[in-house]
């Protein structure tokens, strides 16, 4: 700790993201990217924007790339934001929408990043607990507060709330932003897209990062009223007038045009992830309903953090939570068919060395 540290900077607890070792190759199932590459349209997009125009600023208004969103979503382009990835879209949220007099309220288990940027802007958090089962219950949040966020599916739990009742929740807190965080939609779960013509404190969260196999390229945006997205270009402008680069804006362009490629790589991931949940019930595993491209499990012949290291050891990398309620569990991302089928047979070995032992 540095003494040129300013006290925000003492108090900052960072978000820790899923490991990356370099020790040797892993089968990286720890970080809920697609296993899919990108499509072949969006790689062709991207190489055509690597041109003599490098030399030059890219549009900061992203104008095509918020045309392609609305476009697709079927709304106007100012209710549409744009910014590198969904991280640095919430953190705009928090800068610019939530109230900091009242708590924000969120689940006691959900994404990590929400307490790390409520300390960073000085927000008070309030924790709403998931229920025994791990369902958020939207009944329970109070109506009276500063914002709300939920990740919906929840990471990492993988569950996912009703649109009905999401709606439900709208209806009564009407006084402030309630932010739908929905990176993992589009693997099984309703969006709240349609509900924003209804509700103008509605802002919907998500990224090409997951579906769209984008990790590597950043980007993220949000859809709300026009006066939501308005208060973030403030924000944004205040901070980086130019966040998406002309490559990162030509390759999204093409990854939402490209509807057939994306479609197929999502139907594969859902594929691929129901046939992984019925091979952990088998193996002994607690395995929680998922609309995400992960699965939350609980195995019942090892301790989660064994089973955690044993897969290291084997080259196989799952997220590990050493934290209250999810120390027994496992956070498994779905990879290709033979990388699960790698993970069986590594998970296969682990239980019959515990039944020889």
């Amino acid at each position: 700790m540095s003494k040129f540290w300013n006290q925000r900077t003492k108090r900052l607890r960072p978000y820790v993201p899923g490991e990356q070792p370099q020790d040797q190759r892993y089968i990286k199932l720890n970080t809920n990217e697609n296993p899919a590459p990108p499509t072949p349209a969006v790689l062709k997009a991207m190489h055509a924007a690597v041109d003599d125009a490098l030399n030059l600023y890219p549009d900061p208004e992203c104008r095509l790339l918020k045309q392609s969103i609305a476009d697709y979503y079927s709304l106007a382009v100012d209710c549409v934001f744009v910014g590198n990835g969904s991280d640095e879209v919430l953190a705009h949220i928090f800068a610019g929408l939530f109230n900091p007099d009242k708590p924000l309220v969120c689940p006691d288990i959900s994404y990590s990043f929400y307490p790390v940027y409520a300390r960073l802007y000085d927000i008070e958090l309030r924790t709403i607990p998931l229920g025994e089962a791990f369902e958020l219950d939207l009944r329970e949040y109070p109506a009276d507060n500063g914002g709300v966020i939920f990740a919906n599916p929840n990471a990492p739990t993988s569950m996912a709330v009703p649109l009905d009742e999401i709606e439900a929740f709208l209806v009564r807190n009407t006084d402030s932003v309630v932010v739908v965080d929905e990176a993992y939609v589009d693997f099984g779960a309703q969006s709240c897209v349609e509900l924003i013509a209804r509700y103008p404190n509605l802002l919907v969260v998500q990224t090409l990062s997951k579906s769209r196999s984008l990790a590597g390229l950043r980007v993220g945006f949000a859809l709300g009223d026009p006066a939501l997205i308005e208060g973030l270009e403030r924000v944004k402008n205040s901070f980086n007038s130019y966040p998406l680069d002309k490559v990162a804006q030509a390759g999204a362009i093409a990854a939402f045009e490209d509807v057939q490629g994306f479609e197929v790589a999502r139907e594969e991931v859902v594929r691929i992830r129901r046939q992984a949940y019925l091979s952990l019930l088998t193996l002994g595993f607690d395995v929680l309903d998922s609309s995400a491209n992960f699965l939350f499990a609980r195995p019942l012949f090892l301790p989660a953090e064994q089973v955690y290291q044993g897969l290291k050891d084997a080259g196989v990398l799952v997220r590990y939570f050493n934290a209250p309620r999810i120390s027994e569990y496992l956070r498994i991302t779905i990879g290709t068919e033979q990388e699960m089928v790698v993970l069986v047979e590594k998970l296969n070995e682990l239980k019959a060395g515990v039944m020889q032992s």
